[in-house]
C-alpha cells in the first residue's frame, strides 16, 4: 500500500513499535553513526508512504562490532546475516527485527562517510532520526532489477520530487567507474515516464553520461555485470557461456565463496 497519506509505521503492532524505539535508543547510546532508510527515507523524500513492518538502518561496516555489542548488551540477539553487507537484531521473540545494513548484495554500494555525513533530519515512529540521503537510496536501488522486483519506479519518483536539488556531481561519482550506463538507463526512463518533466534533469548531466559512453572503448575482457543488476537472472552466462561474473574481484568487489553464499541464500 502506498501513497501521500499516513506514517510507514501505521500498521506496526505495539510491541514492534516499541522496540524499534528502542532500537534506535541502543544505537543513540552506542555512539554509532547511523542513518535509517527504506520506506521512511523514500516517503520523506518522495511522498510515496508504504505501511511497512521493516526498520531500515545504514551504518560502516566498521561500525557493526561495536553496534552489535550494544545489542547484545541489551539483552537482544544479533546475527550477521550476509557477512557481506547485512545483519540483524531481534526482538524478544523473533517476530520483528532490525536490518543492519552495511553494503548491498550486489557488492557494490558500502556505506561510508559521504552517506551518512549527507543525511537529511526526518521522523521516525514518532522520534527525530537522521534519514538516508537521497542520492544514496537512487545509488543503491539503481542495481535492483530482479525478476520478483524491480525499484525503477521509486528512483523515478525520487527524481520528480528530489531532482532540481539533487546534488548531481555526486550522484555521478557514485556512479563512476562503469555503472555510468545503469544511471543514464534511469534517467532515460525517467524522461519516458514524465515527459513533462524532463527539464528536472539538468542537461548537463546527460550530456556528461553520454560523452562518457561514446568515449568508451569495446573490453577483451568477457565479463558480465549482470549479475550486478540481479543475483538470478544471468547465473546461465556465468556457469555455461564462459563470462567472467562482474560481482567478483578484481571486477568486483565480491569473493567468490561470497558469491556463492549469496546465490544459496533464502532472499
Amino acid at each position: 500500500m502506498q501513497g501521500r497519506n499516513g506514517d510507514p509505521s501505521d500498521i506496526l503492532d505495539e510491541d514492534t513499535r516499541q522496540y524499534y524505539l528502542k532500537a534506535l535508543d541502543i544505537l543513540d547510546r552506542s555512539g554509532v553513526t547511523y542513518v535509517v532508510g527504506g520506506a521512511y527515507a523514500m516517503g520523506y523524500h518522495a511522498g510515496v508512504v508504504r505501511h511497512t513492518k521493516d526498520l531500515d538502518v545504514f551504518l560502516r561496516r566498521d561500525d557493526m562490532p561495536r553496534a552489535t555489542r550494544a545489542f547484545e548488551s541489551a539483552g537482544i540477539r544479533t546475527e550477521l546475516t550476509h557477512p557481506h553487507w547485512l545483519g540483524k537484531a531481534y526482538n524478544h521473540d523473533d517476530s520483528a527485527f532490525v536490518d543492519l545494513i552495511y553494503g548491498s548484495g550486489n557488492g557494490m554500494c558500502l556505506v561510508d562517510d559521504d552517506w551518512l555525513n549527507h543525511a537529511v533530519d526526518g521522523e521516525v515512529i514518532g522520534r527525530r532520526a537522521r534519514l538516508s540521503p537521497a542520492e544514496e537510496i537512487i545509488w543503491s536501488k539503481s542495481f535492483i532489477m530482479e525478476r520478483n522486483r524491480f525499484d525503477g519506479a521509486d528512483i523515478a519518483h525520487l527524481l520528480l520530487a528530489r531532482g532540481r536539488q539533487l546534488d548531481w556531481a555526486r550522484l555521478l561519482h557514485r556512479f563512476g567507474g562503469g555503472a555510468e550506463r545503469v544511471l543514464l538507463a534511469h534517467l532515460v526512463l525517467f524522461g519516458f515516464i514524465y515527459p513533462s518533466e524532463k527539464s528536472v534533469i539538468p542537461s548537463w548531466v546527460m550530456d556528461e553520461l553520454i560523452g562518457r559512453l561514446r568515449g568508451e572503448t569495446t573490453s577483451a575482457d568477457r565479463v558480465c555485470r549482470g549479475t550486478v543488476l540481479s543475483w538470478e537472472q544471468y547465473l546461465p552466462d556465468i556457469r555455461d557461456r564462459g563470462f567472467h561474473d562482474g560481482r567478483i574481484q578484481p571486477r568486483g568487489r565480491m569473493t567468490a565463496d561470497e558469491v556463492e553464499r549469496w546465490t544459496a541464500a533464502a532472499k
